[in-house]
């Protein structure tokens, strides 16, 4: 057990301590990102959408790619890490951030109609706008429940939405987590097949830290025996 103890302990610091990092407070253009063109007069696009990953949008009958608006989130092989401990094993437990992100949004659209009004478009060719299922937006409730982060420009309230979910850790703020923007340019492998272990490597080489379980564990005391 103690020797269990020890590895577990090394794990978090290999997190934590291998890293100085940096907070991810402001929201700011990804570095290096091309300025998205903006669109002078788009029709909206109404329909049924199949959900890409944890922010983007396919609607089949107009044959188009749309991406929500203000948000980010984990790419479909990205993974996460729980700082709880892992039952009685000397790991910390990965988390399919990627998988869970679309999986939310797949949640929340359901088999709705989904009225987007594309404003931009991204360095992919992809449309870039707010969506809306039964009025809601989309991109908030993402936010919200903890599966998106905010991104450069941002609608109005959303900041509000991710204080909340980051206070109450809700989704991936739960976890250790990569800037998803970090992640993409160091991640080389980016199938579906990466394993958990190689975002591991990278997060013990983070540049920032932006989830509320880094804090958490720099205000841990060094020891409890006393």
């Amino acid at each position: 057990m103690k020797g269990r103890s020890l590895h577990l302990f090394a794990a978090l610091a290999a997190l934590v301590l291998a890293s100085p990092g940096r907070g991810a407070d402001s929201i700011g253009p990804e570095a290096g990102a091309h300025p998205p063109i903006s669109l002078p007069v788009a029709r909206a696009i109404v329909g049924r959408a199949a959900v890409i990953d944890g922010n983007t949008l396919w609607f089949p009958r107009a044959a188009m790619v749309v991406r929500l608006a203000g948000i980010d989130a984990c790419a479909l092989p990205q993974w996460a890490f729980d700082p709880k401990r892992y039952e009685d094993r000397p790991v910390l437990k990965p988390v399919p951030c990627g998988a869970l992100a679309k999986a939310w949004l797949k949640r929340t659209i359901g088999n709705q109609e989904i009225s987007c009004r594309p404003a931009n478009i991204d360095a992919d060719g992809a449309l870039v706008g707010r969506c809306f299922a039964r009025g809601r937006d989309v991109g908030a409730d993402m936010v919200r429940v903890g599966w998106a982060r905010v991104a450069y420009p941002s609608p109005q309230g959303y900041a509000s939405w991710q204080r909340y979910a980051m206070a109450a850790r809700s989704g991936m703020w739960a976890t250790y987590l990569l800037d998803m923007r970090e992640w993409r340019l160091k991640a080389v492998d980016r199938t579906l097949q990466r394993k958990p272990v190689a975002d591991f490597n990278l997060l013990a080489q983070r540049r920032l830290e932006i989830s509320p379980p880094f804090i958490d564990a720099r205000r841990r005391p060094a020891r409890s025996d006393r």
